[in-house]
């Protein structure tokens, strides 16, 4: 027969196991059961709730979205960028390769005229909306959102934050390294694991959206923004395309008019700018008090 101490250590080890066994877990301090496919649900609504509750805290009525491309950078940024390029070239002139990214580059200083838009744009909006939050128990309108990275959502929320105003980041975890820019307000800094989610929040409270040239993330947000307008979900929310040139190069709108695949009153969803001051009077003009319920 097994001795006294052998049944003891049986029995401690076994209570080892079950304190140590992932089914003693609380359910919401159980990691793996939260990562699990059987939670998406619950962490879909987690990402939901997350930020509305801190957004409604910090006091944030309505908020205007800044869309554009993240290869975007500054002049100084474009400038130097260009000198490499073009240095690298004259090291190694028959390199089609290097000739290919002396044209990006030189078109990086032509673009980078959208970043300093983007940012004094985001200037005006956070002056008018917040120049009285303090006053006002701390409440703001048309506080600037953007997806929180580089380029032109840098450059937005740079311009909120050298006017000394709050701005939102709604970040998002993708397979390639990305952090949040400096700029963002710290406790109004959000990282999102689903992309409709993000999606979600950025139109929740929104009541006017500019979009700069951009990629295909930019050109995704356009047009859920215009279908949006369209069906009627976000009614009168003007929506501005900064640089007329590049949009109506790329997006030729009237031809889907024409063709009948929209109707000549959905052109009239979106207004072209390119002027940080003309954009920001013509949204400030459309914009209601209150955002609408999405």
């Amino acid at each position: 027969m097994p001795g006294f101490n052998d049944q003891s250590n049986g029995e401690q080890a076994n209570l080892d196991a079950i304190l140590k066994s992932s089914t003693y877990r609380i359910a919401h301090e159980d990691p793996d059961l939260l990562n699990s496919n059987a939670m998406r649900g619950v962490r879909m609504l987690l990402e939901i709730t997350k930020p509305d509750l801190d957004l409604e805290t910090a006091g944030v009525e309505s908020t205007i979205i800044v869309f554009g491309g993240a290869r975007i950078v500054d002049r100084e940024t474009a400038l130097k960028g260009l000198e490499e390029a073009e240095r690298c070239l004259s090291e190694n002139p028959g390199s089609s390769t290097l000739k290919r990214q002396v044209a990006h580059a030189e078109h990086r200083v032509v673009l980078s005229r959208f970043y300093d838009s983007a940012r004094e744009f985001a200037r005006l909006a956070s002056q008018h909306g917040q120049a009285n939050h303090k006053q006002c128990h701390g409440c703001a309108s048309h506080v600037i959102v953007t997806g929180g990275g580089p380029g032109i959502m840098e450059a937005a929320n740079r311009g909120a934050f050298e006017a000394g105003c709050r701005s939102i980041g709604l970040n998002i975890t993708l397979p390639f390294e990305q952090h949040p820019n400096p700029y963002i307000t710290p406790d109004l800094c959000f990282r999102f694991n689903y992309f409709s989610l993000r999606k979600f929040h950025f139109v929740m409270r929104s009541v006017g959206a500019i979009l700069f040239p951009g990629g295909f993330g930019t050109l995704d947000e356009l047009f859920e923004l215009l279908t949006l307008r369209q069906v009627g979900t976000k009614g009168s929310m003007p929506i501005v395309l900064f640089g007329t040139e590049f949009w109506t190069k790329l997006v030729n709108f009237d031809y889907l008019a024409e063709m009948g695949l929209i109707s000549n009153d959905d052109l009239d969803l979106i207004h072209f700018s390119d002027t940080a001051e003309e954009a920001w009077n013509f949204i400030r003009s459309q914009t209601l008090a209150e955002p609408e319920k999405s």
